[in-house]
């Protein structure tokens, strides 16, 4: 997770720290499924004007192209009791009355709103039995809940050229105790590529012609993935494809639940034996699974750890989720060199299974295949293929509930296979490489779990074509920090106290003849909480949860960095440097609120003001209105409605007063609030600099300092960053300079 840039190196340096601190989760008889409890809140009073909370994944926002879409609603529906009861279906036909049938981006939106008591819920999208979204729900609140995910789903763009069915799975049980009905609607929107630029040039070719569903048939009372109950559990799927296939890629969807939802603090069964205990998830922190085609290992995916909205501390994930929650990965395993052996018109098989897991894993995935356009029947035949099973380490030293665990693994799996096909003949070269290390330690009579896991993933491919070669190079780690300690209260009452972190990174390159598309994602969490439980009640807590992000990328860049929590959090007391993309946050005694300013093509105010429009809105609801005024003149710069500013309203009467007392009277930073209204008049200053045009945005607030600059423009290099600097004689204050030239995206 090494980065140049300041702010991630914070966040590394402060991971770095943790590993030196103690880590728990309580292990002990009653409490020993503390990293998946079923707790539930106890329900807090709430008001009329109380807003919903809006939560939200950090992710890089989806490159769409500069036209209109033409968008569809495909399915609205209250999810009640649905547990063991059939996915919800829908006929789906592809977009008739858009003005063009030649699209350069297509994107699903799932928007969802709950109100009341209700777990984290695990769902699927599928359309005609390809998976197209695994999701968690967002645990909602008794003020309510409204969440959106957006999805790229343009790899599917052959299927959604098709009449299917729409399924939709969302297992939710509703009674006197779980109130929670989620309402959804599903929604696609379809962007025609623009005038010039066909759907082949704008997606560089990469949809596959045929995309066979490698799921469960419908009907059934479940989602259409399978289940993996055990360790020796192997569920299967037979397939056939076309003889005119020239390339194939398997596309795998994972998700982890119940005994295995945290299968990354699991302990040794000898552990569990020597101490006698009961209820306590066992097989060790080593998950894998394994991809078999016709009885053959192809492939294998090490998963990220994905936490859900329910998961560690609930009150961590509020507004922010975890990373993947909203959207889960799924992950790519080229099966090329055995086509040679698959495409014989005969009817093949997939099968997957989970090195060690328990009750219970989904598991499904999609077969993309590239048809020779000429329809000339291919050959091919695999020329190597190795996959020797992992090698896995255990050394273990506990005396009674104390003691450490280390397991580490690795392996590879490779395979090298032609075929022939009228591009000519295509030789491609495979490789997986997989490297594992969990240490865990346990103390204070196994109240007490530090575990600190890193899962790194690599993946090549490499096809030699008559003219040019093709290649992908992905490298991928997975961080996992884990501290938890439970203190026993009495009377059925403990304290949690928790912290995380969590990270996803990638390296990723693309060649294509003499083309590249380069990208590299560092996404870091930390966060940190604590909570009062009864029996599975949580009575009282607090959670803090901070995030760095950021992407890199030929076409755009993307850095977001965001702080959640209490104003005790210490993190709150540092000073963080942001860069590009400035965050402006406000740090409270229970929430953090804050809005982002996005860099955007051109200059001046327009550009200002397209900035201000598509400011994310986050943390508790659309009651507070931002409004920019010039300082010089005090006019609003904001006066068209469009250009308004949507903040989230989170804050008590209390927040407000504090809020009001802390703002500095001086003319040259000033934030005005009215309680009245709830909105806030941010000052801006308008500076004028040869080719670039600067708006200073200052903001005061209670505990925070944080400083960044931003210059756009087309080239990666060019977003400077300025050292940290607390305004001298002021109160706390934010200093975000927004610089606007040239494209960012």
């Amino acid at each position: 997770m090494s980065s140049s840039s300041p702010s991630l190196l914070h966040f590394s340096l402060f991971f770095l720290l943790l590993l030196h601190q103690p880590l728990s989760t309580s292990l002990t008889l009653p409490k020993s499924t503390l990293f998946r409890p079923n707790l539930i809140f106890e329900p807090t009073p709430s008001t009329t004007d109380t807003p919903i909370t809006t939560y939200f994944e950090v992710t890089k926002p989806i490159k769409l192209p500069h036209t209109k879409s033409c968008s569809y609603l495909l399915l609205r529906h209250d999810f009640a009791y649905t547990y063991s009861k059939p996915p919800v279906l829908a006929n789906y036909t592809p977009p008739s009355d858009c003005p063009s049938q030649d699209f350069a981006k297509i994107v699903l939106e799932w928007t969802a709103t709950s109100k009341g008591r209700q777990f984290d819920r695990i769902f699927g999208v599928w359309l005609g039995g390809v998976e197209l979204l695994r999701s968690c729900t967002a645990e909602p609140r008794s003020t309510g809940t409204i969440w959106t995910v957006q999805k790229d789903i343009t790899r599917y763009y052959s299927l959604l050229m098709t009449n299917q069915t729409l399924a939709v799975y969302l297992g939710n049980l509703v009674d006197s105790t779980y109130t929670g009905v989620y309402h959804v609607d599903i929604s696609v929107h379809f962007y025609p590529a623009a005038v010039g630029l066909s759907n082949g040039e704008a997606n560089l070719g990469n949809s596959a012609d045929l995309i066979l569903p490698v799921s469960r048939n419908l009907p059934l009372n479940d989602g259409l993935w399978f289940e993996i109950e055990n360790s020796t559990d192997v569920e299967s799927k037979k397939f056939e494809i076309p003889r005119n296939a020239y390339r194939a890629l398997l596309e795998v969807y994972v998700s982890f639940h119940e005994n295995d939802e945290s299968w990354y603090t699991n302990l040794l069964n000898e552990y569990i034996s020597a101490n006698n205990l009961t209820g306590t998830a066992g097989n060790g922190a080593f998950r894998e699974v394994v991809v078999r085609l016709d009885g053959t290992l192809v492939g294998a995916v090490w998963p990220f750890t994905v936490i859900y909205t329910g998961g560690v501390n609930p009150l961590l994930w509020r507004p922010i989720t975890g990373i993947g929650s909203f959207n889960l990965p799924s992950y790519d395993i080229e099966i090329t060199p055995f086509l040679g052996s698959i495409v014989d018109g005969k009817i093949h098989e997939f099968a997957f299974s989970v090195t060690n897991a328990l009750n219970v894993w989904y598991i499904d995935a999609n077969l993309h295949v590239w048809l020779d356009k000429t329809g000339m029947e291919t050959e091919g035949q695999l020329l190597s293929h190795t996959s020797l099973e992992p090698i896995i380490s255990l050394v273990s030293n506990f005396t009674g509930l104390n003691g450490n665990i280390l397991i580490s693994s690795s392996r590879s799996v490779s395979s090298i296979g032609w075929v022939k096909s009228s591009l000519g003949n295509i030789t491609t070269n495979v490789t997986q490489t997989f490297n594992f290390s969990n240490f865990m330690v346990m103390g204070n009579h196994g109240n007490l779990q530090i575990v600190n896991q890193i899962i790194d993933f690599n993946n090549s491919v490499h096809a030699l074509m008559p003219t040019s070669t093709h290649s992908i190079e992905s490298f991928k780690r997975f961080l996992l920090y884990l501290y938890s300690n439970s203190v026993d209260q009495g009377n059925d009452t403990f304290n949690v106290v928790t912290n995380l972190t969590l990270g996803f990174s990638e390296d990723r390159v693309e060649a294509a003849g003499f083309g590249f598309l380069v990208s590299s994602l560092k996404n870091l969490q930390n966060a940190q909480g604590i909570m009062l439980v009864k029996g599975n009640l949580v009575v009282s807590g607090i959670g803090s949860t901070q995030q760095a992000y950021q992407y890199d990328g030929s076409k755009f860049c993307y850095f977001r960095t965001i702080i959640v929590g209490a104003a005790a959090s210490p993190v709150c007391r540092r000073r963080l440097l942001l860069w590009r993309g400035g965050v402006v946050v406000l740090c409270g005694w229970a929430e953090v609120v804050g809005f982002l300013f996005r860099c955007v093509a051109g200059t001046g105010l327009m550009a200002l003001r397209s900035s201000l429009r598509h400011g994310d809105r986050f943390g508790g609801g659309s009651g507070a209105v931002a409004a920019v005024v010039d300082r010089r003149t005090g006019s609003r710069l904001d006066s068209d409605p469009d250009h308004v500013i949507q903040i989230a309203d989170v804050f008590t009467v209390d927040m407000q007063e504090l809020i009001q007392s802390i703002v500095s009277e001086s003319d040259n930073n000033k934030v005005e609030f009215a309680p009245a209204t709830r909105s806030w008049a941010l000052n801006l200053e308008r500076r004028h600099v040869p080719g670039v045009t600067h708006f200073l945005l200052v903001v005061n607030f209670t505990t925070c300092t944080l400083w960044s600059k931003c210059t756009c423009s087309r080239t990666l290099n060019s977003c400077r960053k300025l050292k940290n600097k607390r305004a001298s004689g002021r109160r706390n204050s934010l200093l975000c300079t927004i610089s606007t030239s040239g494209d960012a995206n």
